[in-house]
């Protein structure tokens, strides 16, 4: 089989994709003339945007977004938009009603005061920071490969806009959506009268304006897209462009829209206190803290091109302007503390709780399991048992494990943990309902060492080791899928050149497997973050809030307290805490991962 160009044979699908362009396949096997003039017919039948190389490219993209579509949707209705309704939500007033008036971000204000315009400002300069980076990837990417990006700027952008557009539409229908259920009390609560409300929302001039207003934008930036796409000669990669320029456009487009609203916002809120004669703050907090973390940010890069440097001096130089600069950063970020004090208590609370149980489990819970799983690797007996053993607390039912944890730790006397205590003589502890640190209670309690220093609470210990006892099955089959990955023949060889067993496990098998610790550390700590049957079933009043942690507190402002919008602006800035973890985990990673 070879190609041939001119011929009038061919061979199905692929003459067909094929015909236009001129190439096509010729076999042994000739086929019916009645099949080739049929194929004829069926191409020159096609609209021209189908023929040749393009239209045949143009039909692999419409089949792969035909099948992505499904999972698009999916991910839309349950991922996307319930995180949409969430921001939206935690800008409503009100206590006892979802739909309330607005109060832009007073309920941000109320759980972390004046820091939310710190974060909303920061938030809209990274925008700003992704777009004239992927900017300037394109350029450098023009300079390597010489193309052009110049057309695919206006329809990245354009298609951006008519995205941003489609946006602001799903934000004016929503809430004449949720003003519904309100109108249909007594009587009036019928099928029908729901479904003729819904029509009649949906028809609302507003919210049809706000519609073809971004369908027209996002047409016309598509079919400009398609057309500079098929002017393209078939060798060229210029249409690689087309995904930066929008990328690009949307996060210029955020980060005009959050300083828009975080300058608006605190108009109205200097307004406010001029109304009333109180005096406010906020831009010299704003102001402060924004140089302290930037001072941090310039030591931190600093400090990593010191490394870099092959004179003392020069690194000598470089170490000491880092630390100069990070005791100035200290200095400007001292006024965070006293705009800390000022928030929400519980979610403060809430916050070092999480941060105690991601601390105390996760190196923890990652040792254990690598020691297992380099033991579970050995060729010993009942191999298969023991690590079906270890696997089972994890796919065991959480809330029932969590209940016999539960009985195990309780604060009578005779509960099985304090009646093993009594026998080393011990006294019995109160566990589960114990609110005083570790540290505090090793020190005898004498020294008032504040929610902070003092540590965990007992309680809240407990519940780390219920964390500890329940994933580390989980990542001992990941890690004994990682070492089973490791080929063989690279321990011969390190036996060959003398390395003993801690030498081929720290320089053979801990950087093999820096991807698994990699994808575990990132794995448990966004799930100790976000860490809440076991730790509702687990804890007690008498802890006095001390095993709260922020998980429990959101779910506590949206069930007992019914603050919608207090609790979606507290998951909110839950959501924005995982992120900034992910991207700092990410950072680190990639310099430290070692993939083969």
């Amino acid at each position: 089989m070879h190609y041939t160009k001119g011929a009038e044979s061919g061979v199905g699908a692929f003459a067909l994709q094929n015909w236009e362009s001129g190439f096509h396949v010729d076999s042994t096997a000739s086929q019916p003339a009645a099949f080739r003039t049929d194929l004829r017919q069926q191409v020159r039948a096609a609209p021209s945007w189908f023929r040749g190389r393009q239209g045949r490219r143009l039909r692999e993209m419409l089949l792969a977004y035909s099948f992505l579509a499904p999972a698009f949707i999916i991910i839309g209705l349950f991922g996307l938009f319930p995180l949409a309704f969430a921001a939206y939500e935690s800008t409503l007033r009100g206590l006892n009603k979802i739909v309330g008036s607005y109060d832009g971000l007073g309920n941000y204000v109320k759980a972390v005061d004046n820091l939310i315009y710190i974060i909303t400002f920061w938030m809209a300069a990274a925008l700003l920071y992704f777009a004239v980076q992927t900017t300037v990837r394109a350029v450098q990417e023009r300079r390597q490969d010489k193309t052009d990006p110049a057309p695919w700027v206006l329809p990245g952008l354009l298609t951006a806009a008519g995205a941003a557009l489609f946006a602001r539409f799903v934000f004016i229908l929503l809430p004449e959506m949720l003003l519904i259920p309100s109108k249909l009390r007594g009587q009036a609560n019928t099928q029908a009268a729901f479904r003729a409300l819904v029509v009649e929302t949906w028809w609302l001039p507003k919210v049809q304006i706000a519609l073809w207003i971004a369908v027209a934008i996002l047409a016309a930036g598509s079919v400009w897209a398609l057309l500079v796409n098929r002017r393209m000669p078939a060798n060229r990669r210029e249409r690689i462009y087309f995904m930066p320029f929008f990328n690009a456009g949307i996060c210029l487009i955020g980060s005009a829209a959050l300083t828009w609203f975080t300058w608006t916002e605190i108009s109205v809120a200097y307004a406010e206190a001029l109304q009333e004669g109180v005096g406010l703050e906020l831009w010299s907090q704003i102001v402060t803290i924004s140089a302290g973390f930037l001072l941090l940010l310039l030591a931190w890069r600093l400090w990593e091109s010191a490394s870099g440097r092959s004179s003392t001096t020069g690194v000598a130089l470089r170490l000491v302007g880092a630390v100069a600069l990070m005791a100035g950063a200290w200095v400007l970020i001292a006024e965070l503390p006293r705009v800390v004090a000022a928030g929400d208590e519980d979610w403060w609370n809430g916050l070092v709780a999480t941060v105690f149980y991601v601390l105390g489990t996760v190196p923890i819970q990652l040792g254990l399991a690598l020691i297992l799983a380099a033991l579970l690797f050995q060729k010993i007996r009942g191999q298969t048992f023991f690590r079906v053993l270890y696997f089972l607390p994890y796919v065991a039912p959480f809330v029932g494990t969590a209940a016999v944890f539960r009985i195990i730790f309780s604060n009578r006397p005779t509960a099985p943990l304090n009646s093993l205590l009594d026998l080393f003589g011990a006294e019995p502890l109160l566990w589960l309902s114990e609110p005083a640190g570790i540290i505090q209670m090793i020190t005898g309690g004498k020294i008032d060492l504040g929610p902070v220093l003092s540590g965990p609470s007992l309680a809240l210990v407990a519940i780390m080791i219920y964390g500890i006892w329940t994933y580390v099955g989980f990542d001992t089959v990941i890690f004994l899928a990682g070492l089973g990955a490791i080929p063989n023949e690279l321990y011969e060889v390190a036996d060959i050149d003398g390395a003993g067993g801690w030498a081929q496990f720290r320089h053979v098998t801990l950087p093999l497997l820096s991807p698994t610790i990699y994808f575990l550390s990132l794995y448990a700590v966004i799930g100790t973050f976000k860490a809440f049957n076991h730790i509702f079933v687990l804890r007690q009043a008498a802890a006095l809030g001390t095993t709260d942690t922020a998980s429990i507190v959101i779910f506590q402002a949206f069930k007992r307290d019914t603050r919608y919008g207090y609790a979606s602006a507290l998951a909110i800035l839950l959501l924005l805490i995982i992120m900034v973890i992910t991207l700092v985990n990410n950072r680190i990673a990639s310099r430290r991962v070692f993939y083969g």
